[in-house]
């Protein structure tokens, strides 16, 4: 066994521990989490840590897949010109994808993180996957915005899904502005008859909301440059999450996903709808893409599940969910950081359904331990850094 006594222990489910000692068996899994006073440090002999101990980050949102593509798309121009670029640089030697993907699993290791809800186009990471010692599920990804397309694109989806067992998979739409009604329908019939988790991109940028509302903006040009045909869609004269909740299924979790231009509204009439709804932020992924931030103050209070991820290296100078709370943080000073690593962990551990081993320093569970360095008066800042313990 091992233990780490720090300045405060953070175990989430309950107030930091000041002057807090963990002790882990050689599994990583919690034996005991307390204050250190009555206990006998000559005999547990301790690793004495400057900084607080919190658990494992939960990264709900990133592509592995992508990893690749680092470094290779300019920031901060915009979602559309972003998607033509990812297409552009998407069909590249399956091994470097692979080699890339290595790394990143490696580089989320390292920052802290122990699970990860990741989108797969592709079985290039199974065999990564199967090896990590990160917990994964993956959200098998269907686009098809042609509605004769919908029962061939499905039925792949399901085959790729097939693949990854026995690890955790489930099929899952793209974006409102990339799967069909029909393939929507077929979505919710496969998640209506079992478990099915659902991860949507929604909202990440104006255009979307103007293509649903009107059939105008970019996104006219972005299919006339892949050569697909929309002359069957009609506006909805309504947001695009107004216009395909009712196509998402009652019986499961469901992931909102960016949400940079969600409004009040929305939120709302999401309420009224019997849909588990959970949201995701990707901050330092809107900034890359869009130059901008989602009006994170009209979610909190709001008795939401909040959830962080990375999105992919494509959009990303990291994998790191510390750094995605520090960008939160910098630009919403109110955020406290109990908020924010909730955020980082236990509510991403509830919408993955492992919230019985992950997200909270309990013990018999086995969240991993990071150390937390660089705090100013409970602030993270630019000195912040995080270091994984177990």
């Amino acid at each position: 066994m091992k233990s780490f006594i720090a300045d405060y222990v953070y175990p989430v489910y309950a107030d930091p521990i000041k002057n807090g000692i963990v002790t882990v068996d050689d599994d990583g899994k919690i034996v005991s989490v307390s204050d250190s006073q009555g206990v006998d440090l000559q005999q547990t002999k301790p690793e004495r840590l400057s900084g607080v101990i919190v658990p494992g980050f939960v990264n709900t949102h990133c592509h592995t897949e992508l990893s690749h593509l680092k470094d290779k798309i300019a920031p901060g121009g915009g979602l559309i010109s972003f998607i033509q670029d990812v297409q552009n640089f998407r069909n590249i030697d399956k091994q470097a994808v692979i080699d890339a993907a290595q790394k990143a699993d490696e580089e989320m290791r390292e920052n802290g993180i122990v699970a990860v809800g990741d989108i797969s186009n592709s079985n290039f990471t199974i065999d990564i996957k199967n090896k990590s010692n990160l917990y994964y599920h993956t959200f098998i990804e269907i686009f098809g915005f042609l509605p004769e397309r919908a029962e061939e694109l499905f039925e792949k989806a399901v085959a790729l899904a097939e693949e990854f067992k026995p690890l955790s998979s489930s099929v899952t739409p793209h974006a409102p502005y990339s799967v069909s009604k029909e393939l929507f329908k077929l979505i919710k019939r496969y998640s209506d008859s079992g478990t099915n988790l659902i991860s949507i991109h929604n909202q990440e940028c104006e255009d979307e909301n103007k293509f649903y509302r009107y059939k105008l903006g970019g996104f006219i040009d972005m299919y006339k440059h892949f050569g697909i045909n929309i002359d069957y869609f009609r506006p909805q004269a309504r947001n695009s999450i107004q216009s395909v909740i009712p196509l998402l299924t009652n019986r499961q979790k469901i992931l909102m996903v960016h949400n940079t231009c969600t409004n009040l509204k929305d939120i709302y009439f999401i309420k009224r709808f019997d849909r588990k709804i959970n949201w995701c932020f990707c901050p330092n992924a809107n900034l890359y893409i869009e130059k901008r931030l989602p009006k994170v103050e009209l979610f909190i209070n709001q008795g939401l599940n909040i959830t962080l991820g990375t999105d992919s290296l494509a959009s990303n100078g990291q994998l790191c969910i510390l750094s995605e709370m520090r960008t939160l943080q910098q630009n919403i000073p109110s955020l406290s950081f109990d908020t924010l690593l909730q955020w980082g962990t236990i509510n991403g551990a509830r919408f993955l359904d492992i919230d019985n081993t992950k997200g909270t320093i309990e013990a018999g569970k086995t969240p991993g331990l990071n150390l937390i360095t660089g705090l100013d008066g409970g602030k993270i800042t630019p000195e912040t850094k995080v270091r994984r313990l177990v």
